[in-house]
């Protein structure tokens, strides 16, 4: 590898580095806000985890998924799912986002970091369904051991990212659990829930 390209990949690597400081929705269970690196490390800590219950899946090629789904919020950040209206086109935004993030790298490495993440924006593949299954299970399970505001929308978890949950059985089986744990939150801070 030429010199040139790998100061491009650390150029790279120092812009990618803003996700430490951008900040989602959800808080950490020491109450202060997640960051988005933070809950892509833990997304790609539970694929790790679940893959070997899922022997069809490709385990690199579904951490690569989970490494770089939440890249394009590197520039303008996330817009959480609860204030996300019809009129948002985040994935439009984050796709430009990524393309100049990802502007300087080689080619090769430029097609495969936005091959990965339009196919985990279609869900195109069981790795993409998995990540995006994942992906909503993670928020829910930050959600409910966050030292969340007083105002929480609990109700909001429930709800959540449902379709891209009921994929497999696995997945369901964890959703029926964190909403076990989502109710017990709610009803821990005085909240009734369906």
């Amino acid at each position: 590898m030429q010199t040139e390209e790998l100061a491009a990949i650390l150029t790279f690597l120092r812009n990618a580095e803003s996700l430490k400081h951008t900040y989602r929705s959800a808080w950490t269970s020491a109450g202060e806000p997640e960051s988005v690196a933070a809950h892509t490390w833990r997304l790609a800590l539970m694929a790790m985890l679940l893959a070997p219950r899922l022997p069809q899946v490709d385990l690199l090629h579904l951490l690569k998924i989970c490494l770089i789904h939440d890249l394009g919020e590197a520039l303008n950040g996330d817009i959480p799912a609860i204030h996300q209206t019809a009129d948002d086109d985040k994935s439009a935004q984050e796709r430009e986002d990524l393309l100049a993030l990802i502007s300087d790298l080689p080619e090769a490495l430029r097609a495969e970091l936005l091959e990965l993440w339009e196919e985990y924006e279609t869900a195109a593949s069981p790795e993409a369904r998995l990540a995006k299954g994942l992906d909503k299970l993670e928020t829910i399970l930050q959600h409910n051991q966050g030292r969340n505001p007083s105002d929480f929308d609990y109700a909001f978890n429930l709800g959540y990212g449902r379709r891209y949950t009921a994929a497999n059985d696995l997945l369901v089986t964890l959703r029926r659990m964190l909403d076990n744990d989502t109710r017990a939150r709610a009803e821990r801070q005085g909240r009734r829930m369906r």
